[in-house]
């Protein structure tokens, strides 16, 4: 597990469910998504939007769904750094109850830092590495 995580708690509303009133297999990721932003607001503030290393394009999402969410409440999603390469970031995410810590869904996302004019990957900045440093898994 994680050297360091964040955690949100989110709102499961009867608009994410699907048919058979579960969470929908698409809104797992959007919840990830939006736990992601609430990381990067506590790890940067809003200096992140001010450098070079905000710009970076979602190489791969993964997503093993392992318990459905079934109806609206509330889920706890956490996050972490599984590894910071070169010019990549993987993170690490789980989406669990609120009372227990048994999955519901566990997955990964890995970006790749790009120069903005060229869209070709470029290293992380030393900055970058320092702000992101507790974060990363051990």
């Amino acid at each position: 597990m994680a050297k360091r995580f964040h955690e949100e708690v989110m709102g499961v509303y009867f608009d994410d469910l699907d048919s058979f009133h579960i969470l929908h297999n698409a809104r797992y990721l959007l919840l990830f998504e939006r736990t992601l932003g609430a990381f990067w607001m506590e790890v940067f503030g809003g200096s992140f939007n001010d450098t070079e290393d905000r710009f970076h394009f979602v190489r791969t999402n993964n997503i093993e769904y392992i318990r459905p969410v079934a109806g609206v409440g509330r889920v706890r999603v956490r996050v972490w750094v599984e590894r910071l390469g070169r010019s990549s970031l993987t993170f690490g995410f789980r989406i669990l109850p609120m009372h227990e810590d048994s999955d519901h869904a566990v997955g990964s996302r890995t970006v790749v830092r790009v120069d903005a004019e060229t869209q070709r990957p470029v290293p992380w900045s030393d900055a970058f590495r320092t702000q992101m440093a507790p974060w990363i898994e051990e």
